[in-house]
């Protein structure tokens, strides 16, 4: 018999224990407990340090419930691994802060919140919709209690539209295509020197993860679902119905934009990446997260951007885009399971809640706020309408997805693949993955 990793026999031990503290770990969990009953809480959390902080500190000044809660910023690419070994060795935290990128790989970590805690009907009614991806298998309960979202927007160098006679940025992905011969400068020999927009190839454009959800998810393409008898598998729209737009046309969309034969022609994998062909000057439309907006600022000060809505389909109504929903969870060997919930859910207030978005750049996760986008912030006046159409997907590891996905896209702008092809190989991947 193999020798089992370090990883996996943690797991196993894990999973032996799991099924025990969920009889009894939320038997003491009340949102209207005194204030002073919180306790200490530690987080774990992959949003940067300063952001939190700045959150906990001000959140604390009107709840000194909240002054014994601490958090501490972790990889997302270590985090399963940190927390397996931290339960395993009686050092877990009492919550854990990551977006749904995260959450497929965790599960096996988390104790859902039952519904006899938290009801469908508090959570619908308080929550983006978005929030029911953290919904647990069979419907029993909430993998957790989602508190910030991060969609994708639309970054665009106000100097080069203007002066290659745009006046705004294109709402729609046809639009968008347009004005490739208008912005895009071509050496004779076809090489990029300015482009209009980041997209066909993966590995240099950041955020492609994103960028190629959100496409699909606008197309109505899950990416993956649950089966009627629960199994977790990849679509990306191979089994094709009238109704169901096939997944080919949304990756000959995505690559025709590195083809240098298509009119559409503006990138290619020789490039730098997307990020600092942006700050440079050189790339007129950058799509990445809300979040980045302050980066994008302060490591160019002179660059005159502005930040839109992510393009959405002409012939849709149904607007969508990725976003990373960040929630709290709690692990299995939480010392202080009750306080955990507790801060939780003070951190969903609406004053906690703005001061989140606010510290952090950004959009809060509660219907009330998302309300009140502030009018004198024109990052925020983006971020929070979107935030409420945005949705995401269960993956396996980011770095999994991005290998998988970066291959799919490499086999057809090099031509080793067909589209429908590469379609079914990363279907067959990703569910291979999903289902192990």
């Amino acid at each position: 018999m193999k020798k089992l990793s370090l990883f996996k026999t943690i797991v196993l031990g894990v999973f032996g224990f799991s099924a025990l503290v969920g009889l009894f770990v939320f038997a003491t969990y009340s949102s209207k407990g005194p204030a002073d009953s919180i306790g200490t809480v530690v987080i774990w959390g992959t949003l940067p340090k300063t952001g939190m902080q700045d959150t906990l500190t001000a959140a604390a000044k009107d709840n000194e419930a909240l002054k014994t809660v601490s958090y501490v910023q972790k990889n997302p690419a270590t985090l399963a691994s940190d927390v397996a070994i931290a339960i395993a060795t009686g050092a877990a935290p009492d919550l854990i802060l990551a977006s749904q990128e995260e959450l497929f790989v965790l599960t096996k970590f988390i104790t859902p919140i039952p519904l006899s805690v938290l009801p469908v009907n508090s959570f619908t009614s308080t929550f983006l919709d978005e929030g029911r991806i953290f919904t647990a298998p069979g419907g029993t309960g909430y993998y957790g209690v989602p508190f910030l979202v991060d969609p994708l927007v639309l970054f665009s160098n106000r100097s080069t539209l203007s002066n290659s006679g745009i006046a705004r940025p294109p709402a729609t992905w046809e639009g968008l295509t347009g004005l490739v011969p208008s912005v895009a400068v071509l050496t004779p020999a076809r090489q990029v020197t300015r482009s209009l927009i980041a997209l066909g190839t993966y590995d240099n454009v950041r955020n492609a993860r994103g960028i190629l959800s959100t496409i699909f998810l606008q197309q109505n393409i899950p990416i993956s679902s649950y089966s009627t008898n629960g199994v977790l598998s990849a679509d990306l729209g191979q089994g094709s119905t009238s109704n169901s737009p096939h997944g080919s046309a949304v990756l000959g969309f995505y690559t025709q934009f590195a083809d240098p034969s298509k009119i559409s022609y503006t990138w290619n994998s020789s490039l730098p990446n997307s990020t600092q062909m942006f700050l440079s000057g050189d790339l007129a439309l950058y799509l990445g997260y809300v979040s980045e907006a302050r980066y994008l600022q302060s490591a160019n000060p002179n660059l005159n951007f502005n930040v839109t809505p992510v393009p959405q389909s002409a012939v849709t109504s149904q607007k969508s885009v990725y976003g990373l929903l960040y929630a709290f969870m709690i692990p299995h060997g939480a010392k202080n399971s009750a306080g955990a919930y507790q801060t939780a859910i003070l951190l969903a207030g609406s004053a906690e809640q703005a001061t989140a978005a606010a510290a952090t750049g950004l959009a809060p996760a509660t219907l009330n706020e998302l309300a009140k986008a502030p009018s004198d912030d024109p990052v925020a006046s983006v971020s929070y309408p979107e935030a409420l159409y945005s949705r995401g997907w269960l993956s396996p590891s980011s770095a999994d997805t991005d290998h998988i996905f970066s291959g799919m896209i490499g086999n057809v702008i090099s031509g080793r693949s067909m589209i429908d092809t590469a379609l079914t190989d990363t279907e067959r991947s990703l569910s291979s993955l999903l289902q192990q």
